[in-house]
């Protein structure tokens, strides 16, 4: 049977600016964390970087010719903070907004929504050196004053696209920016302080809600305001008393932080409770969770694999938790508790393949959120992905991935969920962070000596989705 998707229903793909854009030190420019973090010997694999990444800053023409060709019919992207505002405060710098002028435009004249996210992870490096009253160990998203900063970029740049761009995201993975930057350091800036990753996680709530309010302030009443988050889905290991509470732990420190405040205005008590013995909570002010809990048009949903925990009373658990090697651990207050490698089939990333997990995301949401729209802003896979001797690049197991995933999605929607969008992770083979250029997530192929794009046959089968607004039989 053919599974179609509702009339209207956004088919994208998505990429962030520091993976796609390159072009580092042009048009006025400045350093983000992520380039500081970069060009930091043993930070990312190979010592690479992404001052070229794939080039997208100069290729964005081509690039989008190529979503057309494809038949997307939306785009996400991110705006580089630095490129537009390259001290993360004070005017706008115009060279580095008439890029994403041209790139709305073009989009628009190729009859491409863009979806325009804010952040995503690229903060400009002199706010994180700021010490301007904060602690010596510096400045960035544990500092109270990059939330005000965020919100005045976002006021640039809503005063900039606003009058094209109609769907908007403040910040992307906000658990990442906090815990892999702050925490296990296994991303920029590489600090590793879990008090500092809480305080991030609180300002990133705070910046949310003050850049939503902004743009609610500049943009057209057609705008619709969202924030993409990536939810666990965490299961326990068995039954057991411990292993259910592992659980409940993990789900606190990786959803439950963001979505009680945004969609409840509120902290869980438990979340409180299990972080008492490092930090009282008092850098949250009077009124702050109710900046953070300014109202949504949209949630956005990332999701690539479940996680599978237990309690431990061992002194080093199991660490298999999908965020990279790093020697301390991401969960702040939860350090104890194991992750374990699911059963089953998996992606280069080691990443156990599950589709049910975006079903029982999607499901969660309808059900705590009802009444807000839901946006699935990334999904999909990293493959050992090879030209042929043709050039031909063949990836039957990204299909097999995607299928897997849009099936859930429909079944989603077949059971009330008000799903609007799917956005598959990613256009194009770029910079995966720390792992640089050694995962391929794009359903394009780009050999990166060249910058030569190569479409896969999943880019081919998901514009056949696409076009049909439904999945083929098989």
């Amino acid at each position: 049977m053919t599974h179609r998707f509702p009339p209207g229903f956004l088919w994208g793909s998505a990429t962030a600016a520091y993976q796609v854009e390159g072009a580092a030190r042009e048009g006025g420019r400045t350093p983000s964390i992520w380039d500081t973090f970069a060009h930091t010997p043993g930070k990312v694999l190979a010592g690479d970087t992404g001052d070229i990444a794939v080039d997208h800053f100069h290729r964005s023409s081509e690039d989008v010719a190529l979503m057309a060709e494809l038949g997307l019919s939306a785009y996400r992207f991110s705006v580089s903070w630095s490129r537009v505002q390259p001290t993360g405060r004070g005017p706008a710098l115009q060279r580095g907004l008439d890029f994403y002028r041209r790139l709305v435009d073009d989009l628009l004249d190729n009859g491409i929504s863009p979806m325009l996210t804010l952040y995503h992870w690229d903060l400009p490096q002199e706010l994180e050196a700021d010490i301007h009253g904060g602690s010596a160990a510096g400045g960035g998203w544990p500092h109270r004053d990059t939330a005000y900063r965020f919100a005045d970029y976002a006021a640039i740049v809503a005063e900039a696209l606003g009058d094209r761009v109609e769907l908007w995201t403040t910040l992307n993975e906000p658990w990442c920016s906090a815990f892999l930057g702050y925490a296990s350091g296994v991303h920029a800036p590489g600090r590793t302080d879990p008090v500092a990753a809480l305080r991030a996680a609180h300002h990133l709530n705070l910046a949310h809600g003050l850049a939503a309010r902004t743009l609610r302030e500049t943009l057209p009443a057609r705008a619709d305001i969202m924030i993409s988050l990536n939810p666990a889905v965490v299961r326990a290991r068995s039954s057991a008393p411990a292993d259910v509470d592992a659980q409940r732990q993990i789900d606190a420190l990786a959803t439950r932080i963001f979505t009680g405040p945004l969609l409840h205005g509120a902290y869980p008590d438990d979340l409180l409770a299990d972080t008492a013995p490092l930090t009282d909570w008092s850098f949250v002010h009077d009124g702050d969770l109710a900046i953070a809990h300014h109202p949504l048009d949209a949630l956005g949903i990332n999701y690539y694999t479940p996680s599978l925990v237990s309690g431990s009373t061992d002194n080093a658990p199991p660490r298999h938790d999908g965020h990279g090697a790093g020697s301390r651990s991401p969960w702040a207050g939860a350090e104890h508790v194991a992750f374990h490698q699911p059963p089953g089939e998996r992606t280069e990333m080691g990443w156990s393949i599950d589709p049910s997990g975006l079903y029982d995301l999607l499901l969660r949401f309808h059900r705590e959120a009802p009444g807000l729209p839901l946006h699935i802003t990334e999904n999909g896979a990293a493959f050992d992905d090879k030209p042929d001797a043709e050039g031909a690049v063949h990836d039957p197991e990204r299909i097999a991935y995607l299928r897997g995933h849009l099936l859930a999605a429909h079944r989603a929607l077949a059971a009330g969920v008000d799903l609007r969008g799917y956005f598959l992770w990613s256009l194009l083979d770029n910079f995966e962070w720390s792992y640089g250029y050694s995962k391929r997530f794009g359903a394009v192929y780009v050999d990166f000596p060249t910058q030569t794009r190569t479409p896969k046959s999943s880019a081919r089968w998901y514009a056949g989705v696409a076009r049909a607004n439904a999945l083929p039989d098989s």
